[in-house]
């Protein structure tokens, strides 16, 4: 974890705190993800990765505090933002665990057999299969596929013709060759290594009319105190 003085990038501070908190979550999952991924396919470059978003991390957390202190003026508004810092100081506990996990590496394989078996035993595992050529994916993004919500494995890496995406948006398209790494239940990923393999075409899912339901209705108040504060 950086110490407060290492903090070079304050481009966070800019962000509203409904932004910061999706950011922090979003970060706590893809960075766990990516660890274990690293273990299983004892990949350096995944682990760079990952203290990368340790450091992300850190300027996210930087980010919630300068909001907090420049928000209070009183005991009630402390009392009312410390939930902010316990979430951020939560975040910044998965992140520093998930630095720690990919530390591993540095253990030679053989010293540590107990890591296949203890990822083995979770219900969300972490896999890699390969994009065939007749597959149904070839040539829609993940956000037209729809992955996670058809199949329930998110894509956390994917490999393609410029290497390695990790966490890749929506708008990334899947080409023929391309490998991915996904978490998931045994059940869905068998279903996606069907779809890659071109073994059953891609179920695209039906659009809903439907209006999203507004979400963090919590912090959208925090972010009006705060913005209430600042004027």
């Amino acid at each position: 974890m950086s110490e407060p003085d290492d903090y070079k990038n304050l481009d966070h501070v800019d962000m509203n705190v409904r932004e910061l908190l999706t950011e922090m979550k979003d970060t706590s999952e893809v960075i766990v993800d990516l660890a274990y991924a690293s273990l299983m396919y004892n990949s350096d470059s995944m682990a760079e990765k990952v203290h990368d978003l340790e450091d992300d991390m850190d300027n996210l957390k930087f980010a919630i505090r300068y909001k907090v202190l420049m928000s209070c003026r009183t005991k009630e508004d402390a009392r009312q933002l410390s939930g902010l810092l316990q979430v951020a100081s939560a975040a910044d506990r998965i992140s520093d665990a998930a630095a720690d996990i990919v530390d591993l590496l540095d253990v030679p394989l053989e010293k540590r057999p107990f890591v296949p078996a203890m990822l083995y035993e979770s219900d969300e595992k972490i896999r890699a299969t390969k994009i065939k050529s007749d597959s149904g994916m070839v040539g829609y993004t993940i956000g037209e596929l729809a992955v996670e919500a058809c199949t329930g494995c998110k894509i956390i890496a994917l490999k393609g013709r410029q290497g390695w995406i990790y966490d890749p948006e929506d708008d990334v398209k899947i080409r023929a060759g391309d490998d991915i790494i996904v978490r998931g239940t045994e059940e869905g990923y068998n279903h996606l290594t069907e779809y890659a393999s071109g073994k059953i075409p891609w179920d695209f899912p039906e659009e809903s009319d439907e209006e999203p339901e507004e979400a963090e209705d919590e912090a959208e108040n925090l972010e009006d105190d705060i913005g209430d504060d600042d004027e």
